[in-house]
């Protein structure tokens, strides 16, 4: 399974939609997480012209006053979601990797930039993680302008 992060600083219009689904489609990316979206509302029309095709599935957080917000989007023939949990700054999505026939939580964070918000999300993510049965966890955060870790 293909899965890309990227901080879109704003998910604007036009160009930047254009360029997401050129990258989709070059590189196969069959799951997108996408922070700091800016968008207190997205609907299926706005992912079908991001994704580039109606087999679209999504879950998003919404920006607060324009900032932060996230977006995850997929093709549900090659993940079956089962489970979500949002939280202040992050997404979680439980569900099985058909292909593989495995199940998987892939969770993108956007994280607050003050150290107390910042550990109350860790702190969050940690707990679930503890409670969880699935063992395979696919972690995004964006820390800095521009890069993102896969842990």
């Amino acid at each position: 399974m293909n899965i890309a992060s990227y901080n879109v600083r704003g998910l604007g219009k036009g160009v930047k939609w254009a360029a997401i689904r050129r990258l989709i489609n070059k590189e196969n990316i069959q799951m997108l997480c996408l922070q700091e979206t800016k968008k207190d509302s997205i609907d299926r029309t706005l992912c079908q012209a991001i994704w580039g095709s109606d087999e679209v599935k999504w879950e998003m957080q919404p920006a607060i006053n324009s900032a932060g917000g996230i977006l995850c989007m997929w093709t549900e023939s090659v993940f079956k979601l089962q489970n979500k949990v949002t939280g202040n700054g992050f997404i979680l999505l439980e569900g099985v990797c058909n292909r593989e026939d495995m199940k998987i939580c892939i969770v993108t964070i956007y994280s607050p930039c003050d150290i107390n918000n910042k550990r109350l999300l860790w702190d969050s993510v940690k707990q679930l993680k503890q409670a969880s049965q699935v063992r395979l966890w696919c972690v995004f955060f964006f820390e800095r302008p521009k890069i993102s870790y896969i842990i």
